[in-house]
């Protein structure tokens, strides 16, 4: 009798489980400290923001719990990823990977942090984790996401329990039936409706949280025995079905030719979403020489179509919510023609006169270059029209990432105005000697605001493999 055909859940557990950190090119683990000290840092940022302590007021303490981060709490592992994922999503800064349309470190880095104090794990295993969390959830969004699905159900709700699921599976040396199962029970986590962006409403706030919250739940009952549909992905009311309306692929592979998904992704500049980006840094040149802008009579954005698609990015105002000028791409050039910049004051008055005499007359444009390029780049220009007659436009084939330099300055700026003096620089270091570290939750337990709590050895179990 033939053998059944291999289902791609456990195709992509053996990937995982057969990868080494050693395999990975150099700069993707460079990527991953980067991706780790920056979410770090909005969730400092974002640690008093309303969703951040409604997040960490529902958390139990517990005594030799996970840390939420820049707090003096701890709490079960689930809840902490939960609190932590919501703050690090707060400033809407997190880190993106466009052709997923997914912020993946904002539910794999609390996930693994929460996991690596409950559990004794080396630094070196936890980013072989988080690269794979970052491969599986790229890959599986690369194969499902369209603009149409996007425009309905939120990247990260549906891709993160299933990148956090692998990822979880080979920090805690799941064995492949119990990966298996674990994917399978995230999947059936997998949530996020788009319905928030004309509201603003908090919703989006909470998707990461509840996917690293339904993620480690999802390892928790594999390993505890709990069976999952090992036709998850690929079965005929499995994911792909469910949501894409279309068979999935026949296969699915991790670091095709040695390509790494952590090297698409990149890390936010502006506090806004991923599709205003481009945009934004386009507009912050135009207004260099512009002039005063009370002279701008007209603008045009061009843009590609899955930004002009995405659920709030057209949004023309007026606003009653910080979130809805963030997901706005009109409200993001106005304001950084009207202030020559954009952080997250920008945000915080949003009638504010001079932006909102110049976000009437933007107008979004479709750009067949620009949609043709997207997701490899994700291209924008702005033209501006003056009462002189005079036209400026600056044209960007691609957003320009934070930079190395930019994103460790404001982690710093940003442990230092919630932690102990000197405490910014001991994250830092352990970051960067991550791979070194024979006990990763020591990251974690540095971000409390409280003195660094001691690593309790009780109770904390060594993972298999």
């Amino acid at each position: 009798m033939a053998e059944p055909p291999v289902r791609l859940a456990r195709a992509l557990v053996r990937q995982a489980r057969a990868a080494r950190l050693a395999d990975l090119p150099v700069p993707a683990v460079d990527r991953l400290k980067i991706g780790l000290l920056d979410f770090l840092s909005c969730a400092f940022e974002a640690r008093d923001l309303p969703t951040s302590r409604q997040a960490a007021a529902i958390a139990t303490t517990v005594e030799g719990g996970a840390t939420i981060l820049g707090t003096a709490k701890a709490a079960p592992a689930g809840e902490a990823a939960f609190a932590n994922a919501t703050a690090g999503h707060g400033l809407v800064r997190e880190d993106m990977h466009a052709a997923s349309i997914g912020h993946h470190g904002v539910v794999l880095w609390p996930l693994l942090l929460a996991l690596a104090e409950r559990e004794r794990v080396a630094g070196d295993r936890l980013l072989l984790a988080a690269a794979l969390g970052y491969e599986a959830g790229g890959r599986i969004g690369r194969a499902l996401f369209t603009a149409d699905l996007a425009r309905l159900f939120r990247p990260t709700g549906l891709l993160g329990p299933l990148g956090g699921a692998v990822a979880g599976g080979v920090l805690l040396g799941l064995s492949e039936d119990e990966a298996v199962s674990a994917l399978a029970l995230a999947a059936n986590a997998s949530c996020g409706l788009n319905q928030w962006p004309g509201e603003g409403g908090s919703d989006m706030y909470f998707h990461p949280g509840v996917a690293a919250r339904g993620a480690i739940a999802a390892v928790d009952l594999a390993r505890a025995g709990a069976f999952g549909s090992e036709a998850i992905l690929d079965g005929e009311a499995g994911l792909f079905a469910a949501f894409a309306r279309r068979a999935a692929p026949d296969a699915i592979r991790l670091f095709p030719d040695g390509e790494a998904e952590i090297l698409a992704v990149y890390n936010k500049p502006v506090p806004a979403c991923n599709f205003a980006q481009t945009a934004c840094q386009a507009a912050i040149a135009v207004a260099r020489e512009v002039g005063p802008a009370e002279t701008i009579e007209a603008v045009t954005v061009h843009l590609p179509e899955a930004a002009i698609r995405y659920p709030g990015c057209d949004a023309a105002g007026p606003f009653v919510r910080a979130l809805q000028a963030k997901m706005s791409i009109p409200y993001g050039v106005a304001a950084a023609l009207a202030r020559g910049r954009i952080d997250e004051a920008a945000y915080a008055r949003l009638d504010d006169p001079a932006v909102t005499r110049i976000l009437p007359l933007v107008r979004l444009v479709r750009d067949p270059g620009f949609t043709r390029d997207f997701p490899a780049r994700q291209g924008a220009e702005v033209e501006v029209a003056l009462s002189s007659g005079a036209r400026i436009s600056r044209r960007l084939a691609d957003v320009v990432p934070a930079t190395e330099g930019e994103i460790r300055a404001r982690f710093r700026q940003a442990a230092d105005a919630v932690l102990p003096a000197g405490r910014a620089d001991a994250i830092e270091e352990a970051v960067d000697r991550l791979e070194a570290a024979a006990d990763a939750g020591a990251v974690a337990a540095l971000c409390a605001a409280d003195a660094a709590r001691p690593r309790l050895a009780a109770g904390r179990r060594a993972p298999r493999g």
